[in-house]
């Protein structure tokens, strides 16, 4: 099973786009952004894929989730906390996994509204019960910047640019998840 973490687009009709780039490239689950479809639903964007979204305004945000047909009735939970965060919980032969799809306010946005943002996505996920797998597919909106010095349990030294404030913040949450920035791990990624 190939999962990919993330692509952000609008995809005001560009279901079937997205469904077939997924197809050529064989990824089964896909986490999208800034869908900036309106409503909460699931619905076939064609060639065997189903995305799982929820949005509140046609203008902006929106998160969703892309599964190969095959998986969808292996979704056990969908939880669409708002139109910046969401996860599906499937299980695949016995394995729990849970997916998360986030998409974190811009820089300039109001520090309360990404304090909100921040509190949601740790919600979901101390949710989770511990031994279950996670995949995070999250546009941060943040650069945790070039090397990792004091931060090498979390991220390699393959980021871009000046760490702000966002890119902290994400480094902050690895930490507290136990998890790994994962796109500094290679010179290709670039977080």
């Amino acid at each position: 099973m190939m999962v990919l973490g993330n692509l952000i687009t609008t995809l005001a009709g560009k279901g079937r786009e997205l469904a077939d780039m997924m197809e050529r490239r064989k990824v089964d689950i896909l986490c999208v952004q800034e869908t900036r479809w309106k409503g909460s639903k699931a619905r076939s964007i064609g060639a065997g894929f189903k995305l799982f979204y929820y949005g509140v305004d046609s203008k902006r945000n929106g998160v969703g989730v892309v599964l190969k047909e095959e998986f969808v009735r292996n979704v056990l939970e969908v939880k669409r906390v708002s139109d910046r965060v969401m996860s599906l919980k499937l299980e695949i032969e016995g394995v729990m996994l849970n997916v998360v799809s986030g998409y974190a306010p811009q820089v300039g946005c109001e520090l309360e509204e990404k304090e909100r943002f921040w509190s949601e996505l740790d919600e979901v996920m101390e949710s989770i019960p511990t031994g279950e797998r996670v995949v995070i597919g999250v546009d941060f909106n943040g650069h945790v910047g070039e090397g990792n010095t004091d931060d090498e349990e979390v991220m390699g030294k393959f980021g871009v640019k000046e760490r702000n404030l966002e890119g902290q913040m994400v480094v902050d949450f690895a930490k507290r998840m136990d998890m790994a920035v994962v796109n500094t791990y290679s010179e290709e990624g670039g977080a």
